[in-house]
């Protein structure tokens, strides 16, 4: 995956989030397989920090069932 499909990725899983300060993509090796992501969002309420990285998890299943996204880093707060 392209960074810029990867924000529009949480973009879209994320819609209350702001792209420009709320959502943030970072290529970790230059590889496009290794990617660390920040999302700001009122979907995290109620959710333990680990149901809140399963529910960004999802929005690149189908990527990490492949191996495209080998590795994932996510950090979440609520918004």
């Amino acid at each position: 995956m392209k960074i810029n499909e990867m924000k529009q990725r949480l973009i879209q899983a994320y819609p209350d989030a702001a792209p420009e300060t709320e959502i943030q993509v970072f290529d970790l090796t230059g590889t496009s397989d290794h990617w660390e992501v920040a999302v700001k969002s009122t979907a995290f309420q109620g959710l333990s920090r680990i149901e809140q990285h399963q529910h960004v998890m999802k929005a690149f299943a189908p990527e990490l069932k492949t191996g495209e996204v080998h590795a994932l880093s996510i950090k979440t707060s609520l918004k």
